[in-house]
């Protein structure tokens, strides 16, 4: 495999080679260790076959697809790369998985046949039949006007004093249009990491952390 040319499908297949206990391509997945990215990092070193930014494009491809959000749910355990149990997960967790999940099976619905498609090779899953379907537009529909009937009240937010930002401390983190809450793993400078509670962590800016 080419570093240049290697995909997020073809680096998480070297994964679940290196690491069956952690990582696989069917099936249950398994919930994984947060920081999970700098142990794999580590052990691939001196691996020329992928490159950081590839191995951080496709965890994040990983956790993101459906079969992977499933797996997180209140009082499953986290995993290393050997398989081993680190942490348990919580209830905001399995929440903000369970949000993910309906938010891209709702966008899925509403795709072309075509979108469908190609977002099946790379999601993992089986496309859903013309049954399934009708039935995810019918939940969107109902939700929507039950949602508009009684909206509720947008939470008020409030940029965070950069020099008071600390390990530890439970924020939200502005991506897009959305706040997603976040505990700070490290602090420097306006640099900012923090652990979104999918697992995953990532890099921001201390201008777009905020608290409520």
């Amino acid at each position: 495999m080419e570093t240049k040319r290697i995909t997020s499908k073809e680096v998480i297949a070297y994964l679940a080679e290196k690491f069956p206990a952690c990582f696989s391509l069917q099936g249950q997945a398994k919930p994984l260790k947060v920081g999970i990215f700098q142990d794999l990092a580590d052990a691939l070193n001196d691996d020329e076959k992928v490159s950081k930014t590839q191995l951080r494009q496709a965890l994040r491809h990983y956790t993101s697809s459906w079969r992977y959000l499933k797996s997180i749910k209140v009082g499953e355990q986290r995993i290393d790369l050997q398989g081993e149990a680190v942490a348990e997960i919580d209830q905001d967790q399995a929440d903000y998985a369970a949000k993910s999940l309906k938010e891209s099976q709702e966008k899925f619905s509403n795709k072309t046949p075509q979108d469908k498609k190609e977002k099946t090779a790379y999601k993992g899953t089986k496309q859903v039949d013309k049954r399934s379907e009708e039935k995810a537009k019918k939940f969107k529909v109902g939700k929507a006007k039950k949602s508009s009937a009684k909206a509720k009240p947008a939470v008020k937010l409030t940029q965070a004093d950069a020099t008071q930002l600390a390990v530890g401390a439970q924020v939200m983190v502005q991506f897009g249009n959305s706040p997603i809450a976040a505990t700070i793993t490290e602090v420097a400078g306006k640099d900012v990491s923090v652990q979104l509670v999918s697992g995953m962590i990532v890099k921001t800016q201390a201008d777009k952390i905020f608290t409520q």
